[in-house]
């Protein structure tokens, strides 16, 4: 099966985004020289730093445009950080794995099969 950008559950799914807490290198900020708007981030440590809002008990990334589940997409999609290039590669071909089919369950998404 072949899946179009518009047929890209990543597009407008937003689950990942609402469940887990974002940590990446400093070195991936715009400010060092990477492409993460520094704004949209927390300071850990002098090597790690976090996506805002992901940290919070109802976790929401501060990137996050839209609602979950219906029309949500990253505010900064092509400067995300690793973690969120990395996580779901599947997704795109409509195929879930355990991450995210565990982040869509937690906002009442079916997971993502073939």
């Amino acid at each position: 099966m072949s899946f179009t950008a518009t047929d890209n559950p990543c597009t407008h799914c937003g689950a990942c985004c609402a469940s887990f807490r974002v940590d990446f290198s400093r070195q991936e900020l715009l400010s060092e020289g990477g492409t993460v708007p520094d704004g949209l981030t927390v300071s850990l440590t002098d090597h790690l730093c976090r996506m805002r809002g992901t940290d919070h008990a109802a976790p929401r990334c501060a990137a996050l445009q839209g609602q979950v589940g219906q029309k949500a997409s990253c505010g900064i999609y092509e400067w995300r950080p690793s973690p969120c290039r990395e996580f779901g590669l599947r997704a795109p071909l409509g195929l879930g794995d355990e991450a995210c089919n565990r982040a869509r369950a937690r906002h009442g998404l079916p997971p993502l099969t073939a």
